[in-house]
């Protein structure tokens, strides 16, 4: 009889209190091993380097005072209105500050202090403006944030060879992951935008190939249809699996090949900055980790006296790391794979609307052309007439503001507040903007009959006032474009996202 009794329950096995911590301890382990820390000091390097020659053409082109010092009127970013440009000659200041901790960077020296100092003094940069966002920027804040969490200074760098010259040349493991996770979710999110129907029927490629058939030596070919499709595809296959071809030992030596010459191809075709230079250095950090100490090696024997071998014997370096910082490692990968998706919970055609276009990764996707007439109302007397927003705005802001619903109903915020009259109604503004995209007639962008003095400035929800795109595509149109010839002649321009890969 007593075999029929059941076990006691204190005899049950426990798999969730002893298998998960058991997986969670492994996997801090993995994430915590040392590696050879050459791959991440020459990403550092890389980057700091960049950055400083960005900064010196910010200066060399004037940018500076174009963009910062002369617009009187900036569109700020959703509860950062108090994030303004510095007055007087602060913002040259400002520059000349990110320039030197971009040198530091790059040299590792005061790493611990100049990571943390840049990447608050470039992400203020960044939000002054939505006029001036280009995903490469967010790329840069985000790689700058990443910089901070890691010690990215413990190879070939001024403060080892100055301050601790006994410490290994090693980092934990997830430096150099997250640094791949990171690369890696900014290619495959930028192929997920390109399966859309523009795309693969050839546009806005068909419009670009078009204007550069200049080119030298196979500039000719640019108008063939298969040429178009060629690029447009091989765009495509390119940002969906080079991350996973550069994940694979086999097939990594071809992987950044072919990512070199992209990124080349692509610097010569569009301009783009420092985006094709950025993306094919980053690339390499998906090398092993100590592969500047072998190139080092084969080309001039020089010995730097850390083999890989005798890299896993090192001390455990990630010893000072806490749990809430793999926490917080753990989250921000999380939050970077949810946010380029939010789109999705919009109806409309993100390319059209807008609606979370914005940190998603939608890199040369589309190319718009816009006609825009604001009207100001007088509520009282029923007087109408129409203002020209180039007396506020520079060339690029009007440029950026004509395609973006949320930058128009912000300037229409400004021009109520500008006009309106202390203890009298606010004015009521409409607007009329036409807008073709990737080379369709145009058509209303925004309901003329709205006003949108009184839309919210911040509405996460699909809107109504935003018309949804009508007119199908018909590729074989040729499009007209237009361009501002004077501070006056604001009514026609092009607008297009050539920058902002």
């Amino acid at each position: 009889m007593s075999t029929l009794l059941p076990a006691p329950l204190t005899a049950l096995p426990r798999p969730h209190r002893v298998v998960w911590p058991h997986l969670i301890q492994r996997w801090a382990t993995y994430l915590l091993a040392p590696v050879d820390g050459g791959s991440v000091a020459a990403f550092r390097a890389l980057f700091g380097g960049l950055l400083f020659w960005e900064i010196l053409r910010y200066f060399q082109h004037g940018w500076i005072e174009t963009y910062y010092v002369t617009p009187t009127f900036h569109f700020t970013y959703p509860f950062l209105d108090f994030i303004r440009p510095w007055p007087g000659n602060g913002m040259y200041i400002h520059f000349a500050v990110m320039g030197v901790l971009a040198l530091l960077i790059a040299l590792g020296l005061f790493y611990r202090l100049a990571a943390p100092l840049f990447c608050l003094a470039f992400a203020y940069v960044f939000l002054l403006d939505k006029a001036y966002y280009l995903n490469h920027f967010y790329l840069i804040v985000l790689l700058s944030f990443l910089l901070c969490l890691m010690p990215a200074h413990h190879a070939a760098s001024l403060d080892r060879w100055l301050f601790f010259r006994g410490q290994s040349p090693v980092v934990p493991r997830w430096s150099v992951l997250l640094l791949r996770a990171q690369i890696f979710i900014v290619y495959f999110y930028a192929g997920l935008a390109k399966l859309n129907p523009d795309w693969l029927q050839g546009e806005p490629m068909r419009l670009w190939l078009a204007e550069r058939a200049d080119f030298p030596l196979i500039g000719s070919y640019f108008t063939s249809e298969w040429v178009v499709f060629f690029f447009a595809y091989s765009g495509l296959l390119f940002d969906l699996s080079i991350g996973f071809l550069l994940l694979w030992r086999r097939t990594r030596p071809w992987a950044l090949g072919v990512a070199g010459l992209f990124h080349l191809l692509n610097s010569q075709l569009f301009h783009i900055g420092i985006f094709p230079a950025l993306a094919f250095g980053a690339t390499l950090i998906f090398a092993e980790p100590d592969w500047p100490r072998r190139m080092l090696y084969r080309l001039f024997g020089v010995n730097t006296g850390a083999r890989p071998n005798n890299v896993a014997t090192q001390p455990n370096v990630g010893r000072w790391i806490t749990p809430i910082l793999l926490v917080v490692i753990h989250l921000y990968l999380l939050v970077q794979l949810l946010i380029p998706l939010r789109h999705w919970l919009y109806p409309s055609d993100v390319s059209w609307t807008e609606e979370g276009h914005r940190f998603a990764w939608h890199m040369k996707l589309r190319t718009k052309e816009a006609v825009l007439h604001l009207y100001l109302t007088d509520p009282r007397t029923g007087e109408t007439w129409e203002i020209s927003p180039a007396i506020d705005l520079s060339a690029r802001q009007l440029d950026e503001m004509s395609t973006r619903p949320d930058m128009v109903v912000q300037y229409a915020h400004h021009l109520a507040e500008q006009f309106s009259r202390p203890g009298q109604p606010r004015l009521i503004i409409h607007v009329d903007l036409q807008v073709s995209l990737n080379g369709r007639p145009y058509q209303s962008l925004i309901d003329p009959t709205v006003n949108l003095a009184d839309v919210p400035l911040v509405n996460l929800k699909p809107v109504n006032w935003i018309l949804p795109l009508t007119i199908p595509l018909h590729p074989q149109t040729d499009p007209i474009f237009y361009a501002p010839h004077s501070p006056d002649d604001f009514d026609t321009f092009r607008r297009d996202d050539r920058s902002s890969r």
